[in-house]
């Protein structure tokens, strides 16, 4: 995983980022200002594996102000919100994290989705952890996207897969591949 130090260094020199992160820095309540500008500012460009310029620009501002993490959540655009849960497994975050993650994935936007079961989906619980993945595959979100999936798939996760699997073959519909593999490695276990 990329973590924070990786990220500073894939922006390269970049002023506006180090002016920011001092004002941050300084009064953590700035980043509610600061955090929209970031694509603008550092552009949107791919930096590092999965992340863009504005996700590491923001991934480092909420690094200096974990504490604002919800707010930031809650009140940005998706690109803000998809950002805030891809660094929350890098930032000392609050208590809040898990509902932020449990709102990702109560979204239709399936970035939002994917970004809520990346790493810091351990923190959810095992049954909404559950649901999160047969969202996935309803959505049609590649189980790649799963942070741990091996590690954490059980024999509760093989009966919703199994469920869903009936469901698609009596209506006369596809089983995605990687659903059908899953349930195929679960049910082998």
């Amino acid at each position: 995983m990329t973590g924070l130090v990786e990220l500073r260094a894939a922006l390269g020199g970049n002023d506006w980022l180090d002016d920011a992160l001092a004002k941050v820095t300084l009064d953590p309540a700035a980043v509610g200002a600061l955090f929209p500008a970031a694509g603008r500012r550092c552009g949107r460009a791919p930096v590092a594996p999965q992340w863009t310029a504005d996700e590491a620009a923001r991934a480092l501002l909420l690094s200096a102000a974990p504490g604002e993490a919800e707010s930031l959540y809650r009140y940005g655009d998706a690109d803000e919100k998809r950002a805030v849960l891809k660094a929350l497994p890098l930032i000392a975050a609050t208590g809040e994290t898990v509902s932020v993650l449990q709102d990702a994935l109560r979204t239709n936007d399936t970035r939002l989705v994917a970004a809520a079961l990346g790493p810091a989906a351990r923190q959810l619980d095992d049954a909404t952890w559950r649901q999160g993945v047969l969202k996935c595959v309803f959505m049609g979100i590649p189980l790649t996207a799963v942070h741990g999936l091996h590690d954490r798939a059980d024999a509760a996760l093989a009966e919703m897969l199994g469920a869903f699997a009936e469901e698609r073959k009596a209506a006369g519909r596809d089983v995605p591949a990687d659903a059908q593999e899953l349930l195929e490695l679960l049910k082998g276990a």
